[in-house]
């Protein structure tokens, strides 16, 4: 029987092969995600950026250190996530993900959920939070509430590089991690 590494792995490997996606194919490396095959969170954000891209590694960036330092402040450690991306691959000039996109990446996304089998997806962001739930929703409305996604609890908060932007906004991701953090 196949470990749940093997599995990731598995499904990395066709992610890696895949080409559904003309306007992605200038990728540099696919971002399949990292972490604890056994995690009880996924973190889920938009695509990868452009060290993402260079890496292989989902939020390495600035973004990526700020998500690192929020999860740090609740007591939670990268390495007992699991960090993955609606999209596999960086769109040119980090645009937004087209919805059908979205849609060629999806098999991947819930396959990589099955074998992981989290107890909750926090969304960082609207594209990730509107791609998995189906919402067009503005993420200012969906943070601070639950959802289910194939039974999953699943959380919504603002982006990290959106924190970046607008630090004013941190103290409501605050809120929205200690809601998490108590569930779990």
């Amino acid at each position: 029987m196949l470990t749940k590494s093997q599995k990731l792995d598995m499904i990395a490997e066709k992610i890696k092969k895949c080409q559904k996606c003309p306007d992605l194919l200038c990728r540099t490396n696919t971002v399949p995600g990292c972490g604890d095959p056994d995690a009880k969170i996924v973190c889920l954000g938009e695509a990868p950026g452009k060290d993402e891209d260079q890496q292989g590694i989902p939020f390495v960036g600035k973004a990526g250190k700020l998500l690192n330092n929020m999860l740090s402040a609740c007591g939670i450690i990268r390495e007992s996530v699991f960090v993955l991306n609606i999209l596999k691959c960086r769109p040119p000039a980090n645009r937004t993900p087209t919805p059908e996109e979205s849609k060629n990446c999806k098999n991947f996304l819930d396959l990589q959920l099955k074998v992981i089998a989290p107890q909750y997806i926090l969304c960082l962001g609207a594209c990730a939070a509107q791609n998995l739930l189906g919402e067009d929703t503005p993420i200012s409305q969906m943070r601070g509430k639950w959802y289910n996604y194939n039974g999953i609890k699943v959380l919504c908060t603002f982006h990290p590089a959106y924190l970046l932007r607008q630090p004013d906004r941190k103290k409501d991701a605050w809120a929205d991690l200690q809601m998490l953090i108590q569930d779990v």
